[in-house]
C-alpha cells in the first residue's frame, strides 16, 4: 500500500506558509554583500550543526560549539562529541549540494547523509548507511521507558521506499514546507537505522527545501527551534499518533517552527542592510572608534542611553555627552524623551527621505 499521510490544511498552516513566502521574497529580492551574506550563512549552520546534535545530547554549549568550530580546545568535550558536530557540519554541506537540483530523491541519498552523520562515532558499529535489521525502540533517556516501538525491521525497506516515492511524487503538487514537514515525521517514525535517525531526519527535512528552492539563503535554524523546547518538539511529534496517525498537529507545529526562523532570518537582514547603510553614510566622517562602535551597537539595540554609551566603550560621561552632541551634529542620531530619560536612536536614509 503507498504511503499517503492524512493532515488538513486549516487557518493556522495556510497563515504560516504565507508568511514562510513573504520572508523567501524579502531574501530573493535584497541585495548583501556576499562577505556578510558568508559571515550570516557560516554562523547559521554552525547553530544548526550544534542544536541537532544537542538534541540528541551531545550536552555542549554553542559558545564552546563555536570554538570547537574555530579549531580552539575545549576542555572537558569528548573526541566523539567534537566528531558528532563536525560529522553535522559535513553533512549540510553534502546537502547544499543539492540545492535546486532538479532530480529525484534517492534511498541512497539518504543512507549517504547517514553515512557522513555516524562516521567514527555513536552508530559507526551499527551498519552506517544500512537499515536495521533488528528491532529499535526509542527510550526516555530520564527514565528508560520505552515511549515509542518503530516498525519491524523486515517492514523498513518498503516504508522507506514508500517514502521516498511520496516525496518525489508530491514535488511541485504540494508546497515544499509541507512535503518537508511530513517527510520529517515519516522518517522518524520508520526509525530505519539502528542509531542517528534524528539527525537524519532533520537533514532529510532542510535537503527537501534545499532542493525545491526553498533553502533561504541556508539562514535557517530549525533544530535551533527545537531544542529551544525539546519536550514540545517530542510531543509534537507523538501527537500523530496518539490522533491515529492524523499529521496535523506535527504539521502546525512544523511550519509555526520555520515561520519563527524565517522572522529571525529577516531580522538579521534587515540589521545587515542597515549597516551597510551606516558604512556608507560614515564612509566620509571622521568618526572616532568609539562612535563606530556604538553605531554598529544601535544596528542591534535600537536605543541607547548615554549612560550607556559610557559604560561600552569605558568612558566619562562627559565624554560619552561629546561623542552624542558630534553624532547628532552629523545627523546619525537623534534623540527621544528628556532628562535623563534621553535615549538615541539611528537616523538612516530611509528615515530622513534622503
Amino acid at each position: 500500500m503507498a504511503f499517503r499521510p492524512r493532515f488538513s490544511m486549516n487557518v493556522k498552516i495556510s497563515n504560516a506558509l504565507v508568511d514562510i513566502e513573504r520572508v523567501r521574497g524579502f531574501l530573493d529580492a535584497i541585495k548583501i554583500k556576499e562577505s556578510w551574506f558568508s559571515q550570516m550563512q557560516e554562523e547559521s549552520l554552525r547553530e544548526e550543526s550544534h542544536h541537532s546534535t544537542h538534541i540528541e545530547g551531545t550536552g555542549i554549549t554553542l559558545e564552546q560549539a563555536r570554538k570547537i568550530f574555530a579549531g580552539k580546545k575545549v576542555p572537558g568535550v569528548s573526541r566523539d562529541v567534537k566528531m558528532e558536530l563536525t560529522n553535522y557540519r559535513s553533512a549540510l554541506d553534502y546537502v547544499s549540494k543539492y540545492m535546486g537540483a532538479d532530480t529525484l530523491l534517492t534511498e541512497g541519498l539518504i543512507r549517504e547523509i547517514h553515512k557522513i552523520l555516524v562516521k567514527e562515532v555513536r552508530g559507526n558499529d551499527a551498519d552506517p548507511g544500512n537499515y536495521r535489521r533488528v528491532q529499535n525502540y526509542i527510550v526516555n533517556s530520564l527514565t528508560n521507558e520505552i515511549i515509542y516501538t518503530p516498525p519491524p525491521a523486515f517492514d523498513v525497506p518498503v516504508l522507506m521506499k514508500e517514502l521516498v516515492d511520496w516525496i518525489n511524487s508530491s514535488t511541485g503538487k504540494l508546497s515544499p514546507v509541507i512535503v518537508s514537514g511530513v517527510a520529517q515525521f515519516q522518517f522518524e517514525h520508520i526509525h530505519p537505522f539502528l542509531d542517528g535517525n534524528g539527525r537524519t531526519g532533520r537533514l532529510l527535512s532542510t535537503l527537501i527545501l534545499y532542493k525545491t528552492g526553498y533553502d533561504f539563503k541556508r539562514l535557517f535554524v530549525l533544530s535551533g527551534y527545537y531544542d529551544k523546547d525539546r519536550p514540545a518538539y517530542y510531543t509534537a511529534l507523538q501527537s500523530v499518533r496518539k490522533n491515529s496517525m492524523d499529521m496535523t498537529g506535527w504539521i502546525e507545529y512544523f511550519v509555526d517552527g520555520l515561520k519563527s526562523q524565517m522572522i529571525d532570518v529577516k531580522s538579521k537582514g534587515e540589521k545587515i542592510i542597515k549597516k551597510e547603510v551606516l558604512l556608507e553614510k560614515t564612509k566620509k566622517l571622521d568618526l572616532n572608534p568609539r562612535q563606530q562602535k556604538i553605531l554598529e551597537c544601535l544596528v542591534e539595540k535600537n536605543t541607547i542611553s548615554r549612560a550607556e554609551y559610557a559604560k561600552t566603550c569605558k568612558i566619562s560621561l562627559r565624554t560619552a555627552n561629546y561623542d552624542l552632541e558630534d553624532l547628532q551634529a552629523k545627523q546619525l542620531i537623534r534623540p527621544q524623551g528628556i532628562g535623563r530619560a534621553i535615549r538615541y536612536t539611528l537616523i538612516l536614509p530611509d528615515q530622513t527621505g534622503k
